[in-house]
């Protein structure tokens, strides 16, 4: 984009696609003119849908689990492992996801878009006969959409930097991280549905693969940048990715947030894996589990709602994070005890109260990562949050199984010992974002991506 499409005022392609906001600044004697475009939200909601389709590919198998175990004629630990390995291939593609959405977002979504696409067509083609299916297909083409999970989820703050203004970068942000475990849940509730019986795995995975191609295809479209930025922020120069690196590595701050967020996020992962066989043991109903995994995300997308535009406005981020870990770290406490009692009230209470807690503190740590690290772009921080938040969620879901009680214990089969494990690791970081701030750093801890966008206000 050249310095003479950025400075033209109101002009051409820009006027035809109806500024929503417009500002303007003077930068050596040319003025600026920043506004927010509505094609933006095109992207925005891409983005979201492929968000959900690659969790609701992740937990293909995982609520039928045993018909698709009959089907591919492998043990069920086998169909385990295969969600499992979905998580670890994170990891490894997080140097290039920030090195192709440090050129774009759009970039990213249409390599997203190409893993998504290739990796359900893969799966299919393990799986096309209902008399029986060929694991080696399944197992291939849910590592590739993992790899495509790694492009979609680190996504969203670096699109949201480029296309919204401060005011409304948390929302968007929000948006698109949220939609994961919303695809997660429609992989819970959808599937079992489709499947009465293991000659039915073929058709669930052939309308998934259908429903991921309608999606992916869409992400071709999507624009590739504003005419013009949102704001001055948008407009600063980014540092390059290896001096990028250096001020995270050299920031307390920063680890102060991305710690306690790995380790949070990578309970909640494993604890909505893990919900069913948690309050099996104690006489609750899979429908019961089913109704408390529905608890924890939805009501968590209602306070993220409620929660991602009041602060966008009023950026509370370090106040917010303070109270947020406690209250989700005395849920995890809490919920050791809940299945044991016997009462679905006392499960249903925490787990709405840890959904709201999560799901607010998703976006608003995201952004404020990148705030506290302006001008590093902000693909790096979200991709390293999210590559350590995904590898220990599959970490800690192999724990807590290596942690279940034995048959011959009471109740057979519980995860007590699991439970209290993540409510150690939870309350053990809580300490961490309580010290931002303190010890004489109160200056490390500036929100400068929206000093600067407020300088221009």
């Amino acid at each position: 984009m050249s310095a003479d499409s950025k400075t033209e005022p109101l002009q051409g392609y820009a006027l035809q696609d109806y500024p929503v906001e417009t500002n303007s600044s003077f930068v050596e004697g040319t003025s600026v003119t920043y506004r927010t475009y509505k094609r933006r939200w095109f992207g925005l909601i891409q983005l979201t849908l492929m968000n959900i389709m690659t969790s609701w590919c992740w937990l293909t198998y995982a609520p039928v689990s045993s018909n698709a175990a009959t089907y591919y004629d492998v043990p069920e630990s086998t169909i385990n492992w295969i969600s499992t390995a979905f998580l670890f291939a994170f990891a490894p593609m997080a140097p290039i996801t920030i090195a192709v959405l440090h050129r774009g977002p759009k970039q990213a979504m249409i390599a997203a878009a190409i893993l998504l696409l290739v990796g359900n067509w893969v799966r299919y083609a393990g799986s096309t006969q209902r008399s029986g299916g060929h694991i080696v297909g399944p197992i291939i083409g849910e590592i590739l959409i993992g790899f495509a999970q790694a492009f979609t989820l680190s996504a969203p703050t670096r699109y949201s930097d480029m296309w919204f203004t401060d005011r409304g970068r948390i929302t968007a942000t929000a948006l698109p991280s949220l939609a994961n475990p919303l695809g997660g849940a429609l992989g819970q509730l959808v599937n079992p549905f489709w499947v009465e019986g293991p000659g039915d795995i073929s058709q669930m995975v052939l309308y998934i693969s259908i429903i991921s191609t309608v999606c992916a295809l869409l992400a071709f479209f999507v624009p590739n940048c504003p005419p013009t930025p949102p704001g001055p922020s948008a407009e600063t120069p980014k540092l390059r990715l290896w001096e990028g690196m250096g001020i995270i590595t050299k920031s307390l701050e920063l680890w102060l947030i991305l710690i306690p967020f790995t380790i949070y996020v990578g309970c909640f992962n494993s604890t909505s894996s893990l919900l069913d066989q948690i309050m099996e043991p104690y006489g609750f109903s899979d429908d019961e589990a089913g109704i408390g995994g529905a608890l924890l995300i939805i009501v968590g997308l209602v306070a993220s709602a409620i929660s991602s535009p009041i602060l966008g406005r009023t950026k509370a981020f370090l106040l917010s994070i303070k109270l947020i870990f406690p209250i989700a770290g005395i849920c995890y406490l809490l919920f050791i005890w809940m299945p044991q009692t016997g009462s679905i009230v006392g499960p249903y209470v925490v787990l709405s109260i840890l959904g709201a807690a999560s799901f607010s503190l998703l976006p608003i740590a995201l952004e404020l990562l990148i705030e506290l690290s302006h001008p590093v772009s902000p693909e790096v921080t979200s991709t390293i949050a999210w590559s350590g938040s995904q590898l220990l969620g599959a970490v800690f879901i192999i724990i807590s199984d290596a942690l279940r009680a034995s048959n011959d214990t009471n109740p057979p089969n519980n995860m007590k010992r699991a439970l209290i494990f993540q409510a150690v690791l939870a309350l053990i970081f809580v300490p961490l974002p309580l010290c931002l701030g303190l010890f004489g750093r109160h200056d490390k801890i500036v929100l400068r991506r929206s000093m600067i966008d407020g300088q221009d206000a």
